[in-house]
This record gives C-alpha cells, structure tokens and sequence, in this order.
C-alpha cells in the first residue's frame, strides 16, 4: 500500500497525515477549506522541526520538507481517485459525515478501504452510507496521533477479516498497534473517558472544587500524567461536548447528560488548546 487519502485536516487530521508521511507514504490530504489546510502544514512543519530538535527517534525523525513534500493538500475529493486507503477525520457530528462518506463512494475505487477516525459514532451506522460496507471499519486514533502507539480498530458488523487485515498492515507500518473491539458508541475507551471528563466539569459547575484540584487529585493520588480536565483541554472540548452528545443520543441514558458548564464553555468558543482557552490558560506557543 502506497497511497493513502486522509479527510479532514484538523488536529487529528494532519496528525494522521503526518504519521503517514513520515511512515513513507503518499498522502493526499483534504480540507474544505485552505486556510485550514494552511494552518495544518504550519502546524506539521513545526511539530516535525521540534521533533528534530529534541531527538526523537522512529519515523518522526525525518527532514520536514521531504515529509511535507509526500503530503498533496487540496480541497478535490478527486484527488483520491486512485487511493487505496481512505481515513476520515472530519468532525464528531452525523450530519457532517453523512455528507462525506458518499462522495467518497464516488470517487475512490472498489478496492478502497474506509477508516473513519471516531471516537463515538458506530461504524455500522457509517458503513450504511456507502455501497462498501465489507470496507468500512472504524480507528480510534489518539491526540496526538503520531506520539501515541496504540489505537482502537473497531469492525462493523459487515467489515470483512481482509479489510481488518489491511488496517492492521498499514497501521504496524504508522509503528502503531491496534486493539480490536466491537462496535459500541464510544466503544472503550471514550465509554469511560467522556464519563470522567464530563463528571469532572460538574465538580467544577458544582463549586465542588477548582479545575487545577480536579487534576491534582489525579495526577497526585493516582500518578495519571494528565489530569481529566487537561485531558479534555487537549482533545478540544467542543469534540468532548458532541462526543458525549453522541452517546446521550446513543443509549438514551441520563448518565451521559452533558454538564452545563461544558455546554457554555463550548457556546463561548472556549474549546481547549486550539483556542488557547478551556478549563485552563495557554500561551500562543502551545
């Protein structure tokens, strides 16, 4: 496998472009918008000189240039006419995807493969939007994609074994291993960790205690090296507030109300690191 289509290219995007780059693959990443396809090369650019910088060692230690030059950024879905595998990065809402996946039908060859990069909605839900439901299936990469070794890989129910097969060789190429589960809103991972972020916003709406003390009581008592809230800064908690809407919508269940604070801190445009602003303060160098 060769070339490699990623959409979206948001943090999480350009962040699986990058791994892919740096893995030795051609990469055509899709944006609707070049101004953020811009801020995605900016971003990648000084991610891979800061890489070089503090020595690191594996596929991100390469020349930034020559990464960025096996990278094709464009707003053309027809530029992955001949993409073998195909990860969907756009953002956390059904409607958006909705839009997508169709498109992509279009475009892509038989053969291709569909990753969708979620961290909540069902595969089998995506996979019915297009007419390749044996080649759809889901990765949970994790922020940031190039530093963390280990995503979830989640079939749907009609994802073949070969198309498993495949996600597994091109991730072991990313020096990623994958961890295979079942097909669940949220599936492992975010059952448990939009529980815990959302439960950590009450404490805070609650005046139970200070967004710093939430954290401390996890990195401190617990030895977590980030706390949930910091954690929730990280991911952009405008992704966290349609994750656990998501999962509300999914299974029905008051546990997974979203807290009013996130709600407001989101309307407030207050969405994490990317604005500089969440539950805690960022310099512009972050």
């Amino acid at each position: 496998m060769s070339r490699v289509g990623v959409v979206g290219a948001g943090v999480m995007g350009g962040g699986v472009a990058q791994n892919l780059a740096t893995a030795g693959h051609e990469v055509v990443l899709i944006d609707v918008s070049k101004e953020v396809l811009d801020r995605s090369a900016e971003r990648m650019r000084n991610d891979l000189r800061f890489s070089r910088l503090v020595g690191t060692t594996g596929p991100a230690l390469v020349d930034a240039a020559r990464a960025q030059e096996a990278i094709t950024f464009t707003t053309d879905y027809e530029a992955l006419g001949d993409a073998d595998f195909v990860i969907e990065n756009v953002t956390e809402r059904w409607d958006v995807k909705a839009e997508v996946y169709p498109v992509l039908d279009a475009v892509c060859p038989e053969r291709t493969v569909f990753a969708a990069n979620t961290s909540a909605i069902p595969i089998t839900r995506i996979a019915s939007l297009t007419g390749r439901a044996p080649r759809v299936l889901g990765i949970h990469f994790m922020n940031p994609v190039p530093q963390k070794p280990v995503v979830e890989l989640i079939p749907g129910h009609h994802t073949s074994q070969e198309a498993v097969g495949t996600a597994q060789e091109l991730l072991a190429s990313m020096g990623k291993t994958a961890i295979v589960v079942n097909d669940s809103p949220g599936f492992v991972s975010n059952r448990v960790l939009m529980l815990t972020i959302n439960e950590a916003a009450f404490l805070v709406h609650e005046n139970v205690a200070t967004p710093e003390d939430v954290d401390k009581v996890f990195t401190s008592c617990f030895g977590h090296k980030m706390g949930p809230l910091a954690t929730a800064d990280l991911i952009g908690l405008d992704t966290i507030l349609h994750s656990i809407e998501v999962l509300h919508e999914s299974f029905n269940d008051s546990k997974y109300r979203p807290c009013p604070l996130l709600k407001k801190m989101v309307d407030a445009g207050l969405h994490g690191r990317k604005t500089q602003q969440g539950f805690f303060t960022y310099g512009w160098e972050v």
